[in-house]
């Protein structure tokens, strides 16, 4: 499955739209992370506990936008776009993918 930004795949030619598609992933921050974030936000640093959440939150919505787009029939996935959000209280990251899926030859 292809799955990118752009609005076409270089050298391939799109036959069939399928739709607009999403992956969407809430993850929530236990304590001990937002914990040792709080330490490297008075100390400074990098907050590596944070974005490996970021990450995985990432990889997992970009792997629920591709079996959506396939259980559509779609090889493809264009224009994809992600988004984040912080919910609730600050402990809680969205993270959106959206684009639409479709067909190549």
């Amino acid at each position: 499955m292809i799955i990118t930004t752009t609005p076409n795949v270089e050298g391939k030619r799109i036959v069939e739209y399928k739709g607009i598609i999403f992956g969407e992933v809430v993850s929530g921050v236990n304590f001990v992370k937002d914990f040792a974030a709080g330490l490297t936000n008075i100390f400074g640093g990098r907050s590596t506990s944070y974005e490996g959440e970021l990450i995985q939150a990432r990889e997992d919505a970009l792997k629920e936008l591709e079996q959506r787009a396939e259980r559509m029939g779609a090889n493809a996935v264009v224009s994809v776009d992600i988004d984040y959000e912080v919910l609730g209280q600050g402990n809680m990251l969205m993270v959106t993918a959206s684009g639409t899926a479709v067909r190549i030859e």
